[in-house]
């Protein structure tokens, strides 16, 4: 089958954010400015290709980076004279939530930390994206998010063969990662408006902060690598897990359900990261474990902007949609790159409501 021929275009930037931090309004002060990188945005598919061709390795992050200067206000101010007792007994919220719908990516990187030279995984090499979810908030919905396949076949302009869409991230960081999800999943022009990248150290700080999650496992999870002095050694049946077993549990890969089983166990490690994060004494210390986790992370999210979405897409009674782009599955056993399924819906992430 012939790969589909994807354009990209340019876009204007995307205005900043600027949400009200609960209890600290807004002054004139310097505000710390995102991560900046060039700005573009891909045209909307007319149909879901089963494979990707982008336009070039250059092109740039598809509307990631916000504006500077003047722009209208994205969020309402908040009423401060409400206490946290008139707000129906619950945790006051972080910062006022946007008045529009947020879409943010999500990168999990196999390295450990940021600066790393190498992955230290197998195989081993420059860091790749091990995880590709696309959030979306939408005022008075629920969190929405969207699980992209690494595995999902893409080619590149002036390249021979196809590659794992997950490895794109080491040619071209963040932006060449979401101009190819954007073209993959129809986004408008100018989304995804954030990003983060998260590697496996902030992953653990992130786990431990909270005291761990509670995790149900149907089976043992055992897995050697002695050539990246690597184990896995899970226990199965209830327990609280540590930073580095979540790490281990997200990591894991079984030779029956291979990545499809990996990304069953991230979705529940997803699940009970939102119910930690929703419980009383963690609502109040999430500023300050976001602060902490900032100089773990590469992101164009500012801490206002942060606590705005996690604000929206935590405060609500509507369960999480989560959902995943379906695969065609392999030709034979030791197939590796994978195609959309035929059946795949169409468009394959419904569109935010205006």
């Amino acid at each position: 089958m012939a790969p589909a021929l994807v354009k990209l275009r340019q876009s204007k930037p995307i205005p900043q954010f600027h949400p009200v931090v609960a209890g600290k309004p807004r002054t004139d002060e310097k505000r710390q400015e995102p991560h900046r990188s060039p700005s573009a945005s891909p045209a909307r598919p007319r149909r879901k290709p089963p494979w990707v061709l982008l336009a070039a390795l250059g092109l740039g992050a598809l509307g990631l980076v916000a504006s500077v200067g003047l722009i209208n206000r994205l969020w309402p101010l908040q009423d401060q004279g409400l206490s946290t007792e008139e707000q129906n007994g619950e945790a006051a919220p972080l910062a006022s939530p946007p008045s529009r719908p947020i879409t943010v990516l999500l990168i999990g990187s196999d390295a450990d930390r940021l600066a790393a030279a190498s992955n230290g995984a197998a195989p081993a090499g420059a860091p790749n994206s091990d995880t590709l979810l696309l959030f979306r908030v939408e005022p008075g919905g629920p969190l929405q998010i969207l699980a992209i396949p690494n595995e999902l076949a893409v080619k590149v302009p002036g390249q021979k063969t196809v590659q794992p869409l997950g490895s794109l991230f080491k040619q071209g960081g963040p932006a060449l990662s979401a101009g190819a999800v954007a073209e993959l999943v129809g986004l408008d022009p100018g989304q995804p408006e954030r990003y983060v990248v998260l590697p496996r150290s902030a992953l653990r700080e992130l786990v431990d902060g909270l005291g761990g999650l509670e995790v149900n496992l149907d089976q043992p999870l055992t897995y050697k690598d002695k050539s990246q002095a690597y184990s896995i050694d899970l226990q199965g049946g209830l327990q609280r897990l540590k930073g580095a077993q979540v790490e281990q549990l997200v990591r894991y890969v079984d030779k029956v359900q291979g990545e499809a089983g990996r990304r069953m166990r991230q979705q529940q490690v997803i699940t009970q990261l939102l119910s930690e994060l929703v419980r009383p004494e963690q609502w109040a210390q999430l500023p300050e474990r976001w602060q902490r986790l900032t100089s773990q992370l590469d992101t164009n999210l500012s801490q206002e902007e942060a606590l705005s979405l996690i604000t929206a897409g935590l405060r609500q009674d509507k369960p999480v949609r989560y959902s995943q782009i379906p695969l065609e599955p392999p030709a034979k056993p030791e197939q590796t790159l994978r195609q959309i399924s035929a059946k795949a819906p169409t468009p394959l992430w419904p569109p935010a409501k205006p």
